[in-house]
């Protein structure tokens, strides 16, 4: 039975995963914690864990407040696996020293916010005890299900190589709900030098995506280009999301008039291996009325491509697609027969049409309860690791592999962005285009272009 401990709870996150009970773990969570506003909205989220109708969950926390709250955790020893998932800056020592004083580490992303960040991660993968992270997409029944499919040689071929064989889009809102009431995001949240920039931050998700599509945990991707740029951020929708009055002194160097450029939205693209592939993520201010969050993977083969998408289009759902680019009847057939002899594992799972050749494979709801019930999954299986005793090799050597990426594409951008300053008019107006340039110009049509380039280099 494992004793948690969670270390400065910032971000929801660390409540999601004690969303549900944990078998291997004791209902007596220890918290170490600045007192604050985010040690207060973590403990009303495991409240209304606690309270909910029906599954209720038991946890009963001990709140330890302090100027130093990590000494005070690697002090007192009351547990030996910490949950740390709050600001980012400064996270990669933090989980050094908890991984060389002797605990095991479940940590959310990103661990790296800029380059110098990776010895440290590379130093809490070298061995015992577990450092992982919370990463809950593999734990996703849609994205698993693309995995198999791609990873049917009859349905989808092979990776294509005449561009992206697999692209990747997302669009997320810095106003949304958790667990059915408004997210309150700390102010730090809009702290590039805290939170991290558009490089280094969903992209840690995407990137595992990719490397899980095409095999790749042991290869070390290869960057071929990365830009970031701004979203504004209004006083109004600030003091919304966050609570605050205004935007605090910390904050000011990236404040222009009543706006603060928040430099979040990314693009990368990268080969792991043969495949090439490109990543964007861009964040909004709000959804629109009934909207939320969404996203488009694609991955291109020589017989099918296979899609998931969550948008408008799909009720903002997460849906899996499939079409056919040869012999459509027989990639129709093998999907048929492929669904078929994946009902033990995947009970009621469906080809329906879905257009022109365009087949749609349904997942009924019941495989799924959705993204929020995917990082109690993430806390189990950290959790069996620890308790199998075996090194997880793959898992160290993807995420350094990732990481080193990461890094990379850091580097390439803190040009703009390392050292914060108040822009001049001008650059303003430059900044607000940039920002606008993605809902204007489709994200994927600015990758091609990113990829055309790559290709000029390799020529040369």
């Amino acid at each position: 039975m494992h004793s948690l401990l969670f270390l400065d709870p910032g971000h929801f996150h660390a409540a999601l995963t004690l969303r549900v009970p944990q078998a291997r773990a004791a209902d007596e969570v220890f918290v170490y914690a600045h007192e604050g506003a985010e040690l207060r909205d973590f403990l009303a989220l495991v409240e209304r864990f606690n309270r909910r109708s029906p599954n209720p969950t038991r946890w009963r926390p001990v709140v330890t407040t302090a100027d130093d709250p990590l000494g005070r955790l690697v002090e007192e020893r009351r547990g030996d696996v910490v949950v740390l998932a709050g600001r980012n800056g400064g996270k990669a020592r933090t989980i050094r020293r908890l991984h060389e004083s002797g605990f095991h580490v479940l940590a959310d992303k990103p661990w790296l916010v800029e380059p110098a960040d990776l010895e440290h991660v590379r130093a809490s993968l070298e061995g015992w005890p577990l450092a992982a992270e919370i990463m809950t997409g593999r734990h996703d029944v849609a994205a698993g299900l693309l995995k198999r499919l791609v990873g049917v040689p009859a349905l989808f071929g092979a990776f294509r190589d005449d561009g992206p064989a697999i692209e990747q889009e997302s669009v997320h809102h810095l106003e949304k709900l958790v667990d059915g009431a408004p997210l309150r995001r700390p102010w730090w949240y809009f702290d590039v030098r805290v939170q991290g920039s558009g490089p280094v931050d969903i992209p840690t998700h995407l990137v595992d995506q990719a490397q899980w599509l095409v095999d790749g945990d042991t290869a070390t991707p290869a960057l071929l280009s990365a830009r970031a740029w701004s979203t504004q951020v209004p006083v109004e929708a600030f003091r919304r999301i966050t609570g605050e009055e205004g935007f605090p002194r910390e904050l000011q160097p990236f404040v222009d008039g009543d706006a603060l450029s928040y430099r979040c939205n990314a693009e990368l693209v990268y080969r792991i291996g043969r495949v090439t592939a490109s990543a964007a993520t861009r964040w909004n201010l709000s959804p629109s009325p009934g909207g939320g969050d969404a996203s488009h993977s694609v991955a291109h083969g020589t017989r099918a491509d296979v899609r998931l998408e969550q948008s408008a289009r799909t009720d903002h759902r997460r849906r899996v697609f499939l079409e056919p680019r040869t012999d459509a009847g027989g990639v129709a057939r093998a999907l048929r027969e492929t669904l078929t002899a994946w009902q033990a594992e995947l009970p009621g799972v469906e080809v329906v049409p879905a257009g022109p050749e365009t087949f749609e494979v349904t997942v009924p709801p019941p495989l799924d309860g959705g993204h929020e019930t995917h990082f109690a999954r993430v806390l189990d299986e950290f959790l069996r690791i620890v308790d199998a005793h075996r090194w997880p090799s793959a898992l160290a050597e993807r995420t350094l592999a990732k990481y080193t990426l990461l890094a990379q594409a850091a580097a390439r951008t803190s040009a703009e962005d390392a050292m914060p300053r108040r822009p001049s008019a001008a650059a303003s107006q430059s900044v607000r285009a940039t920002s606008a340039a993605p809902a204007m110009k489709s994200v994927a049509a600015m990758i091609r272009a990113a990829v055309a380039g790559a290709r000029r280099r390799w020529a040369r």
